[in-house]
């Protein structure tokens, strides 16, 4: 393994300043994606800043009914924090839905979003992959691409994001609290990680030396029906083909608000505006929800092997809408 400085930091400041100020730098947090990356050659980090031991492992109540959720807090915990089983249960079932107990017990929230796509010509340094060197080239595109991207992707990439944790957020509206030399600021979840274009090596809105520092969860997605599903080759420990979260607020037959963002089908969380534009101030009908679903889906463009992904996108995206809408489904 190549050789690297550790710098175990003791404050947000201390390692953001330990972070911006070396080349090749990253943050080590439980290590389940980066250290993986680092033992086949893909990361190769002159520095880590280690920020496990930070004050960012508390999920807490904003006097205005947010909720915050530190950047350290363990996947396992925040999957069975009472508030968010009560609250946001979307976050909770994409929590459990993704690895083992063993990875969720040392994964941590900010590590979550920021893991780097399991797609295998990424962590294969015989074959080009632009996100990994960019110019190189995409061996995926006339490759094995079955698990690829149908949406948003580019002639540069056609990787997928692995997270299901970010999924669900993206539904929720929540948000990425990062601090920096800029200071604190916050993007929206559904914005954080980027589209390829012709910087796929560029993923995420994260600029140099900013750390992830916690998640915001709003308010007025609280207590709302809510679900998630995911559809893989397996029944545990795999990585969507295609997922759904979706929050939904039906009133006297009547959708009053809806949130759907998809998994396994983009370079990042996929929510789907133009669907939820359709469905709001309509009908909880079978047929609306499949026009909806259709419209978002249509600019899809899949390839070789993928072309499946888009119905079975459709079909889990339908299948939650109904099942949300239980009683007040229209036929």
């Amino acid at each position: 393994m190549k050789s690297f400085r550790y710098v175990r930091a003791h404050s947000v400041e201390e390692a953001t300043a330990a972070h911006a100020g070396r080349p090749e730098s990253r943050y080590l947090g439980g290590g389940t994606n980066l250290v993986d990356l680092m033992k086949l050659g893909v990361e190769r980090p002159r520095t880590l800043v280690d920020v496990s031991a930070l004050p960012l492992d508390a999920v807490e109540e904003l006097p205005d009914g947010s909720l915050r959720v530190g950047a350290t807090v363990r996947n396992s915990d925040l999957a069975a924090h009472p508030l968010v089983r009560a609250r946001y249960p979307v976050l909770s079932q994409a929590l459990l839905a993704g690895a083992s107990g063993q990875l969720r017990n040392m994964a941590t929230t900010g590590g979550n979003l920021l893991q780097r796509t399991r797609c295998p010509y990424f962590q294969d340094l015989g074959k080009p992959c632009n996100k990994r060197e960019p110019g190189s080239g995409c061996a995926a595109r006339n490759g094995v691409h079955r698990d690829h991207a149908v949406l948003g992707h580019s002639s540069q990439c056609i990787a997928t994001h692995p997270s299901d944790m970010a999924v669900a957020l993206a539904a929720l509206d929540a948000e990425v609290e990062l601090y920096g030399a800029g200071g604190r600021r916050a993007v929206p979840a559904a914005e954080f990680h980027r589209l390829p274009g012709v910087r796929p090596d560029v993923e995420t809105e994260l600029r140099h030396g900013e750390l992830i520092t916690g998640v915001l969860i709003p308010p007025a997605t609280a207590g709302l029906p809510a679900a998630y599903r995911k559809a893989r080759d397996r029944a545990s420990y795999a990585f969507a083909l295609a997922s759904v979260a979706v929050v939904l607020d039906v009133e006297d037959s009547v959708v009053r608000e809806v949130r759907i963002a998809f998994g396994g089908l983009a370079h990042r969380p996929w929510r789907a505006r133009r669907a939820e534009r359709e469905l709001v101030g309509g009908p909880p009908a079978e047929e609306a929800f499949r026009r909806a679903v259709d419209a978002e889906l249509a600019d899809a463009e899949p390839l070789r092997d993928n072309a499946f992904k888009v119905p079975l996108a459709r079909n889990l995206a339908c299948d939650v809408l109904r099942r949300l809408a239980g009683a007040s489904l229209v036929s």
